[in-house]
């Protein structure tokens, strides 16, 4: 059986016979994990053992695991500092930041591969203009910066097996408003909005293999937000940016997408037709079975076939091996001495 287009949460730590036989559905083809999935690192690796049980090939199992204040696994799991730590560190010494961000994304992969996981939904390549809840989620205000720092978090991601997703394409960090709540319009034309997609300029031709679409209006370019626009997606970041890999919408649950697009049904079908690939439907069980009992949809093979190749590398060490590792160790020891550090206090949104 393929990969179907929806990624389904669960409930709880274990997954029930309810949710196994929604597992089984042709239409899904993924499970995002929240903070009430994880109790422990033993437990999480029994999860998502069990998960890629009840499928061939196994659904992708993903979490998000940026840092900071968006880290679903804290217990047990090395803590990360929310980007702009990192950002800080490349203003003093760029070679530094750039290092710490390859190993803090190679820490962060390791980690979750340990216990099975396929990929964290990062990095996150949101510019830092000064106005947006994305906040310290953003390595920097500079384009320039942000391009450096998600590759090198990209490229340690890469070296324990991981692909890396970036977000929010095109770019959420220049909206004030709230996107799980309502529907952020950004008015810039086109041609202004070039410094949010450098990043992904950059980090595209290197291999990036995920890329998620933000619940953001640009009517300047498309009525429909990003994450439902074939403008964007295809046009734009399969067409003009080459892009090859996979797309994700934002949760279609979220409110910035309800308040473009009226119920599931019509969002997920309006996703599928703009070029998305996967469309996590999140923290809204009658939604997903909704779904699953009406939503028609044509297999599309290239789609399939891109998904597959989420999957994460086989032969990853486990905990046990991992935390034994030198690698492990000098990670750590660097991780111990930025959060002894204190962080360089900076103006939102701006250089120093």
């Amino acid at each position: 059986m393929s990969l179907g287009p929806l990624m389904i949460d669960l409930a709880g730590t274990a997954v029930t016979a309810e949710e196994r036989e929604l597992l089984h559905h042709p239409l899904v083809g993924g499970v995002i994990l929240f903070t009430r999935n994880y109790l422990d690192p033993t437990q999480l690796s029994a999860l998502v053992d069990a998960i890629h049980a009840e499928r061939s090939p196994p659904l992708i199992v993903a979490v998000d695991q940026e840092g900071g204040r968006v880290q679903r696994f804290r217990d047990g799991f090395s803590l990360l500092p929310p980007p702009r730590r990192i950002g800080h560190e490349f203003d003093l010494d760029a070679r530094r930041g750039i290092r710490l961000a390859r190993t803090l994304g190679w820490l962060m992969a390791a980690e979750l591969r340990a216990h099975g996981v396929d990929i964290s939904f990062a990095p996150c390549l949101d510019l830092d203009h000064g106005v947006s809840f994305i906040g310290d989620r953003a390595f920097h205000a500079s384009a320039d910066a942000v391009g450096q720092l998600g590759l090198a978090w990209m490229q340690g991601m890469r070296a324990v097996g991981m692909a890396a997703t970036a977000k929010h394409f095109p770019g959420h960090g220049a909206v004030v408003a709230d996107s799980h709540l309502t529907l952020p319009v950004d008015r810039r034309p086109l041609a202004d909005v070039a410094p949010d997609l450098a990043p992904y300029r950059r980090l595209i031709p290197n291999g990036l293999a995920g890329v998620m679409a933000a619940h953001v209006q640009f009517p300047a370019v498309d009525q429909a937000p990003a994450s439902l626009s074939g403008r964007w997606i295809r046009d734009v970041l399969r067409g003009e940016l080459g892009f090859q890999g996979v797309v994700f919408s934002d949760d279609l649950s979220m409110g910035g997408a309800a308040a473009a697009c009226g119920d599931v049904m019509t969002r997920v079908r309006q996703a599928l037709s703009a070029g998305c690939d996967m469309l996590p439907v999140c923290n809204n069980r009658a939604s997903v079975i909704e779904l699953l009992t009406h939503l028609e949809v044509e297999p599309e093979p290239a789609s399939s076939l891109r998904l597959v190749r989420l999957h994460g590398r086989s032969g990853a060490p486990d905990r046990t091996e991992l935390e034994a590792s030198p690698e492990w160790l000098r990670a750590r020891d660097l991780l111990a001495r930025i959060a002894a550090a204190p962080a360089l206090t900076l103006e939102a949104g701006r250089d120093p």
